[in-house]
């Protein structure tokens, strides 16, 4: 009993040291509870401290006998405990009705508003596949064999657009009210992905047998998705834990250096604009080494190698890194103003893509070894999705709302491959430790939140750039096409908030709402925050760029236009 006291006492120490230092900044909590909880600390305090000096004169042999003092003492603290547990739960998880009815309200007028379908050009695309669709008997009937394989074609694109409406309709609307839906969701995300791919592939496959204007190779991106998606769910684990523990093999430095190391070749065969030796390369360079060095010492069995001298120099790396793409890029912008554009669109998606590669590389930082390998799968995921999107050819194109449900589904699937889930009991706080051994608040913190949002942050700004840069790529007809990925990914990630916040407010009685429902809806909100912020400035730099100089352009050509 002695040590049951003293470990209750301990905790009610900090329970009463938390309440009191949150009291100071909010208002949240009431002061006649809180004093009420105060006395009733004091008293089991005052117990406490009595059952051990009684307990001290009594013994000779410097140990604790079991008294009436301690049970008391005991008992006290366990209401006290208690309690303090009651009002949290009445604070902190109160189920405001009227908060809840207002947003549903504003993200149903967002959701409309964003519906993609207020487009003339989405209308004008959607009737066509289906137009197509209704004379296929009447094609087929003709005979003609070019229209027959056109008819076909068209076939595949339908069904593509209806399977990745359905598969989005049920991840972003029935999933979020069903509990066992969202606890096997990583599942349900790599099952979708898959489904949507191969019908992409069975098209393009179809398409190269019969025609030229797709390659084999092209052809193949799909299931190129389709199998690292498998390979990382499968083979990479041990994400966010520390690998002086030895137990997943991505952890080996077998495993892990040479992964850096295929992920350096990556960076100069995909993300460099010149073949020489540059100030930009040598960062990188000095960014791996680093890495790998820190990982190697924290598998030591010597516990005093520790790693986090390297692991700091390779963030202080990263930083410098960051800072210098976003200087080229600032000077990219400024300078060769009469460039061609095409020519200055790929340059600034180039230096676009080196800034997200050095973000990527503070997330492997803040993760561990098991992330090397991850960041060089999701490389390859991420370019095999990018040239599939940037396909120009009329039977090789691939629709918005497919297109822009892949990258929904891909980046989720990051996600969850990296041991993440919709739930607070699963961030790798881990992440607050990898360069130092006491807690910095600011780092901290932003070092977890990069690790738990940082590949939805990546891949979101990803999908954007690629969406805007690679309009000026194609052809004319084809313009639209690609920017309106961007507005499709926009409105099935505010369909998911708005249907987890009705799943939230109707499931408020149900048994896991705080267990499931709650936190599912929170990891929504916040991946539609950052969704959102990005579609703020990027509306913000097209009104900057374009709203100006509609009124001194608007001739003849432009209201026909």
């Amino acid at each position: 009993t002695p040590y049951i006291a003293t470990a209750l006492a301990l905790n009610a120490a900090q329970v009463w040291t938390y309440l009191h230092t949150y009291s100071q900044t909010s208002r949240d909590l009431p002061r006649e509870r809180l004093l009420e909880l105060k006395e009733l600390l004091n008293s089991a305090s005052t117990l406490y401290r009595g059952a051990i000096i009684q307990s001290q004169k009594e013994l000779q042999d410097n140990t604790y006998h079991d008294s009436t003092e301690f049970r008391q003492a005991c008992g006290l603290f366990k209401i006290f405990l208690a309690e303090s547990t009651d009002l949290g739960k009445q604070v902190w998880t109160q189920f405001n009705e009227n908060g809840m009815m207002i947003g549903i309200c504003i993200l149903s007028l967002a959701w409309v508003l964003a519906n993609p379908l207020w487009k003339r050009d989405v209308r004008k695309q959607i009737g066509m596949i289906l137009c197509w669709f209704g004379t296929n008997n009447r094609i087929a009937m003709n005979g003609a064999s070019e229209d027959q394989f056109a008819s076909s074609l068209q076939s595949f694109r339908l069904l593509e657009v209806a399977a990745s409406l359905i598969c989005m309709i049920f991840y972003s609307g029935v999933l979020t009210f069903g509990n066992s839906y969202i606890e096997h969701e990583r599942e349900i995300v790599t099952f979708f992905l898959a489904i949507l791919c191969l019908l992409v592939f069975r098209r393009w496959y179809y398409e190269s047998n019969k025609n030229a204007t797709t390659t084999s190779v092209s052809a193949y991106l799909p299931l190129v998705v389709i199998l690292c998606s498998r390979i990382h769910d499968v083979f990479v684990t041990g994400h966010g834990l520390d690998p002086s523990i030895r137990l997943h093999a991505s952890h080996n430095a077998l495993v892990f250096l040479p992964a850096l190391a295929v992920l350096l070749a990556l960076r100069f065969r995909w993300f460099e604009l010149t073949q020489s030796l540059s100030v930009s390369k040598i960062i990188d360079v000095l960014t791996t080494v680093c890495l790998g060095c820190s990982w190697w010492e924290k598998r030591a069995r010597d516990h005093s190698r520790n790693g986090l001298e390297f692991a700091q120099a390779s963030m202080i790396f990263v930083m410098i890194g960051v800072m210098h793409a976003v200087y080229c890029t600032g000077s990219e912008l400024k300078s060769r103003v009469n460039e061609n554009r095409v020519q200055r669109s790929w340059k600034l998606l180039c230096h676009s893509r080196l800034v997200l590669f050095r973000v990527m590389m503070f997330l492997v930082i803040v993760t561990g070894p098991s992330t090397a390998c991850t960041a060089v799968i999701v490389l390859v995921q991420c370019a095999a999705l990018s040239q599939m999107m940037m396909q120009s050819k009329a039977h090789a194109e691939i629709d918005a709302p497919v297109m822009a449900a892949m990258w929904r589904l891909l980046i989720r699937q990051i996600f969850f491959a990296t041991n993440h889930h919709c739930s607070f009991n699963r961030l790798h706080f881990t992440a607050a430790f990898v360069a130092t051994d006491t807690f910095q608040f600011h780092i901290a913190g932003f070092s977890l939140f990069m690790n738990t949002f940082g590949w939805e942050l990546l891949g979101t700004l990803l999908l954007l750039l690629t969406s805007r840069f690679t309009t000026n790529f194609t052809t004319a007809d084809r313009k639209d096409g690609h920017s309106r990925v961007w507005d499709w990914f926009c409105f099935y990630q505010c369909t998911e908030t708005l249907t987890s916040c009705i799943s939230v407010s109707a499931m408020k009685r149900h048994l896991m709402v705080w267990a499931v429902f709650a936190p599912r809806f929170m990891f929504a909100a916040i991946f539609t925050g950052m969704g959102l912020m990005f579609w703020f400035i990027d509306a913000l730099l097209l009104f900057t760029q374009n709203g100006y100089s509609k009124p001194k352009d608007m001739g003849k050509e432009g209201r026909d236009k």
